[in-house]
This record gives structure tokens, sequence and C-alpha cells, in this order.
């Protein structure tokens, strides 16, 4: 099948996006951004200055004023409009998401889906907001007592690499619903899917100031969360970056919520359902190549059925068809940047050098028509320990591990003890009993029975723990404390 046509062959000098207007930046420090699967150029982008960052917390402080007095059935309403938006460039956007980000058509598809609900869980938020006030009348002679709910101001907004447009929906509709304003900060990996995330959320017409968007990265970020107008953030990438938001917050006394790294294990038991299970860890290691924070690196393998299970993973493994993701065959896209090919890579050489064994080397493949996009293919690694150092790191990258285990308890304690990380686990088993021990025990924040990704739908937040979550909300449906505070009233009339 032809590929699926571009939006665009080349964006342009990309602008910011403050006060409700697209703006030429004034900034000398303009980067290139490349397609991933070609290598070309596909945008120039610009950092945004002090005063530009400045501009934006302006403008979503003047917003703020007005929008939190906006009723909420009229909130509820754009927000129902903004997804009759994204369901209109439903097509477009995911067009776009592949050419920037490199994951397939398909996936791209998932991720847009994502978007979408995030937003109806939004406006089903506002709603929900009338059941979270508590009201006691006469609690004392003459006096009644009750809680309320309110927006707590302009917050900005850390969108990572490897979801744009999915991190984007796990806070700015919630946010919108709530009654603040954002400032969003993409990333510098796909500015375009950050762009075009904002015109069509913008082409619902919200006030101008409501959303604003500027280009930059760390610095310009903590610019941004130390202005006084600021009241939080939300933020999904890496634990280095986020722990030094967290320390950020903490001095400055704002709120926050940081999602950060994993290293997520599914466990396979000796009763698992094999070709079923092959066919969910080929998503939950290389799908998005690697590149996701549900991903799994681990594979903890149990029982006597080991070599059945390599053999089976490896030969699917294989089979994987590597190319540009506007391709409708393609199975494997290429990663986001050349950078992180060179990070994977780093990584299985470290568990080379500490005993690993390769089953399946998918180093500098050659795909047909792309000899300059930046793939991996997929990689298994055998004979890694859970002592290894790379069995404790985040490879971020089309690679699995298979470690050996003799228990599921085994298991579970080395899920608990051997990473300070807790994103996700899974397990493949037919035992409601061994299911049920797993969910109880595991200390991660999202547990998966008899899937790869352990992936919660929007009206559910994204429960991570540990390193992996620090902050005050989760995000998503959880967000929707991250951006409001709550006021006890005493009255007494009588």
């Amino acid at each position: 099948m032809p590929l699926l046509p571009e939006v665009k062959k080349y964006y342009g000098k990309q602008k910011l996006f403050i006060d409700g207007q697209w703006v030429e930046s004034a900034s000398t420090v303009v980067q290139e951004n490349t397609n991933p699967a070609t290598d070309e150029v596909i945008s120039h982008f610009p950092a945004a200055t002090a005063a530009e960052a400045r501009a934006a917390v302006e403008a979503a402080a003047r917003a703020f004023v007005t929008w939190q007095d906006v009723p909420m059935r009229e909130r509820a309403r754009m927000l129902f409009d903004m997804r009759a938006k994204f369901e209109e460039h439903f097509d477009e956007l995911c067009r776009v998401l592949t050419q920037d980000h490199g994951r397939t058509i398909g996936e791209s598809e998932g991720s847009v889906r994502r978007v979408i609900e995030n937003i109806e869980s939004a406006c089903s938020a506002i709603y929900g907001l009338a059941k979270q006030n508590e009201h006691m009348m006469q609690l004392a002679k003459g006096i009644d007592q009750y809680l309320t709910w309110e927006p707590l101001g302009p917050f900005l907004i850390i969108t990572p690499g490897n979801i744009p447009m999915h991190a984007w929906s796990s806070f700015v509709p919630y946010a919108l619903a709530a009654g603040c304003t954002v400032v969003v900060s993409p990333s510098r990996q796909d500015p375009v899917a950050a762009e075009y995330i904002c015109r069509a959320a913008q082409e619902t017409g919200f006030p101008p100031g409501v959303i604003n968007m500027v280009h930059g990265g760390r610095e310009i970020n903590k610019e941004i969360l130390s202005q006084p107008e600021i009241k939080g953030v939300g933020f999904i990438g890496s634990n280095r970056a986020g722990h030094e938001l967290f320390e950020l917050c903490g001095r400055l006394r704002k709120t926050s919520s940081i999602n950060g790294n994993g290293k997520n294990h599914v466990v396979v038991m000796p009763d698992a359902n094999l070709k079923e299970g092959v066919q969910w860890l080929l998503r939950a290691c290389f799908g998005m190549g690697g590149q996701r924070c549900l991903g799994v690196d681990n594979v903890v393998i149990i029982g006597d059925i080991y070599k059945e299970f390599k053999q089976k993973f490896k030969e699917a493994a294989a089979a994987m068809k590597l190319g540009y993701g506007l391709d409708t065959e393609t199975e494997l896209g290429p990663m986001t940047t050349r950078a992180g090919i060179e990070s994977v890579e780093k990584w299985i050489e470290l568990s080379l050098s500490e005993g690993a064994k390769l089953v399946l080397d998918g180093r500098r493949p050659k795909v047909e028509g792309y000899p300059r996009g930046y793939f991996l293919a997929p990689t298994i690694l055998e004979d890694v320990h859970v002592d290894m150092e790379s069995a404790k790191q985040e490879a971020f990258g089309p690679v699995a591990a298979l470690i050996r285990g003799e228990s599921l308890e085994q298991a579970i304690e080395w899920i608990n003890t051997k990473t300070y990380l807790g994103h996700s686990a899974c397990i493949l088993t037919s035992s409601g009993v061994a299911a049920r021990k797993f969910i109880r025990e595991v200390n991660v924040g999202n547990v998966g029975v008899n899937v790869g990704v352990a992936q919660p739908y929007a009206f559910f937040p994204l429960g991570s723990r540990r390193d992996s979550f620090v902050g005050s909300a989760k995000s998503r449906m959880a967000s929707m404390r991250l951006f409001m505070d709550e006021k006890t009233v005493c009255a007494r009339w009588v």
C-alpha cells in the first residue's frame, strides 16, 4: 500500500502562541526539527526569550480573571466543542504525529483517540464537581458548614517527546474544566505535533490567554514556574528534570504533578497463554519504539516455559516490519531522535558488559528506502539478572530483557525492591489466585492482568508510585485536585 500523504513536507519556522495570537519569536536560538524516518528537516522552532515567557504568563493571568467566572455549563460546552474539533482534525493530527514523532499511524490513531477520551473525561469532571461539594445543615445551633472547590490560577504544563499529544490532554482539558488557564511548554523533540494540537484546541474559540504555548526547554520552564502568577506545574518526562521542578515547587510553595521514568515488568506464569501473550509483549516491549512510560523492559519468566517462550517471542519480534509510520503495513517505526538510539545502544552495551547475552540484535538495521532514519529493530537479551545495573535502568527503546524466575513470590519481591521506580507491572496467567495475589502485593501504581501495557483509560488516573511520581495529584481525572483547592465555609444566618 502506498504511503499516506504527509500534511506538509516542511512546516516552516514555527511561532509561539501567546494571548490568542501566533507570534514570531525574537529569539536568535532556532533549532532544526527532523522527521525521524527520513532525517529530513520538517520545521525550525525558536527557544522563547524570557520576555516572551513572561508575556505568556501575563496573558494566562489576565485570562484567568474572567475564565474562572465562566459558568460551568459554558465551560463544558466549549470542551464538547473542542472534542468535535479533534474529531474533525483526527486524520490530520495522526499523520502529523507520525511524521514528527516516528510512531506508526496505528499508534498515532490510538494516541489521538486517548486525547479525545481525556477531553470527554474533563467534560464529565465539570459536572462531577457538584458531587464533591458537601453541605451540613445545623452543624451547631444556627450554623451551617459547606465545602467548595475553587480554581487556583494559571499553570505551567510541560509535555514530553514520547507522548506529546497524549500528555497535553492529561492536563490541559482538566485545567480548563476547573477554570484554570495554561502556559504549555512542549518537548523540543516534536514541536510540530505540539503546534497542531494547540491549533485544533484554539479553533474552539477559547478567550485569548486561556491557552498559551512557548517553545524553550529546562531553563524557560524554570523561568515560567518562578513567576508569581503561576500556581503549579503538570509534568510528564524524565525523573531528573521532574525532580528538579519538584524541588523548585517546594521552595516556591507551588503545587505539582510530576510523572517520571518507569522500569516496568511483565511476569509470565507457567499457565500463561503464550500465543496471545507474545503478541501483547510485542506491543509492550517494542511499540512506539519502546519510548513509552508504561512500556516493558524486564520480562520475568516463571518455571519451565522459558525455552518455548523465548523461541516464540524471538520469532515474532524478528518478523516485525520496520519502516515509515505513514506506511500502514509498518509495525515498528523509528525512534524519535538519533540521540535516543545512542542512549539505548549504551544500555545494550552495559547489559552485555554485565553478562547478558543477545537473543536478537536489532542494532543498525537496514530499512529499505530509509537509509538515514533513526531505526533500532527489536532487541532481546537473556541471562539478565535483577541485580544488574541495566535491569534497574530504563532502556527507553525497543529492548526486552528476559529474566528467569522461580516463583511468583520471588518476582513480586524483585519488582518491589530492585528498583525505586513504580510505574507499572503486568502478569500473564490463567490463575485468578495468582492474579489476585499479584494485584494486592505488587507495589506499583498501574497493574495489568493478561495485558502487556497497563494503560488506564482517561477517567482513571495514571497511578504511578515511588520515584516514578511526586506531587500533590496524579494526572488525568485526578488532576482536578491539582488545579483546584478546597474552601470550607462556616455560616450563621439565624
